[in-house]
């Protein structure tokens, strides 16, 4: 009866094992990388549209939320364009309401849960300011990965379009070639200039606006490049080609700086958890003994001048191991 146990155990294991392989070599050959490459090539083939024209729109004004009202209302506000921007820059899918309603969420979150500890009123809406926050962080730092990204894209990009240009194609070609070859997110960029530029648009108002969408130093010198060659004339293939070797260097001068400030970099990390861990293991071991600092007025007091310098701390952090090439 053991033996028998024992096997059923077994191939139960097994068959789990084999089930979730199977999930996820079904998800990476319908949805991975590989695939995603072979669906634009039959895409590209079969002379259907490319994807990603859905999201171009012969509005100039962009929709900040599904209702009409809301829209309009969203429209007077300065941060909802600053938003919108961010909104753009990251790649997210979202509007400007639905981030305003996540952002919401996350602070009535956020302050319900600090209601279940005896915390001082500041403490709490500290919390319910973190989690106003929250969505804001998560959204620039998807933004920051979606930009170093492009980044490390550009250099290919400005040899594609170069050696696009040697076979001779057009500038308007090479931007259809270049959107349908690179991969995301750069490639999504071409693309919708390319359809800006069939809706009508000029062409250096589209050049300008993925400009305004990728908000980097290195590909504003190639959208100068490309404009400076369209008015007066040159070899934009060779210019094009050193902008790709001057961004290389640079990325590589960058990758070296960032294993040399790698130890900088973990000791800030370090000195700013370490007082969150510390009061964290205190609490797990002592309550008592620490929850004078929010019920008696002198620890509410040494609480918000050490929060703080906390604050002060990482900010100087910050700019101690932020080294700008």
């Amino acid at each position: 009866m053991d033996a028998l146990f024992y096997a059923f155990v077994v191939f139960l294991f097994a068959a789990a094992v084999l089930a979730i392989e199977g999930m996820y070599l079904w998800w990476v050959g319908s949805h991975g990388a590989a695939a995603r490459r072979v669906a634009r090539r039959l895409q590209l083939m079969s002379g259907a549209p490319a994807r990603g024209s859905e999201r171009i729109s012969i509005l100039k004004q962009r929709s900040y939320s599904g209702n009409a009202g809301i829209d309009r209302f969203l429209h007077r506000f300065p941060l909802a364009q600053r938003i919108d921007a961010l909104l753009v820059q990251a790649g997210a899918t979202r509007t400007v309401a639905q981030f305003l309603a996540w952002s919401a969420a996350c602070m009535l979150g956020a302050a319900l849960l600090s209601l279940a500890w005896p915390l001082p009123a500041p403490v709490q809406a500290a919390a319910a300011a973190l989690g106003l926050l929250l969505p804001w962080l998560l959204l620039r730092r998807m933004r920051q990965r979606r930009l170093v990204r492009i980044e490390q894209q550009l250099p290919d990009a400005a040899d594609f379009i170069a050696r696009s240009l040697r076979a001779g194609h057009s500038f308007g070609n090479v931007l259809q070639i270049v959107g349908s070859e690179l991969a995301e997110p750069l490639g999504g960029e071409f693309r919708i200039a390319r359809e800006q530029i069939n809706y009508g648009v000029p062409v250096n108002e589209a050049l300008h606006a993925m400009a305004a969408r990728i908000p980097l130093t290195d590909l504003r010198y190639l959208v100068i490049a490309v404009l400076i060659q369209r008015e007066s004339g040159g070899n934009l293939a060779e210019i094009l080609g050193n902008i790709g070797a001057i961004i290389r260097a640079r990325l590589k001068l960058v990758a070296h700086v960032r294993v040399l400030s790698a130890e900088g970099r973990l000791s800030a990390l370090i000195l700013t958890i370490l007082p969150f861990v510390v009061l964290a293991l205190m609490l797990a071991t002592n309550p008592q003994y620490v929850s004078l600092l929010w019920t008696d007025p002198q620890g509410q007091r040494m609480l918000g001048f050490g929060l703080a310098m906390i604050v002060v701390g990482i900010v100087w952090l910050r700019r101690i191991i932020r080294i700008r090439i």
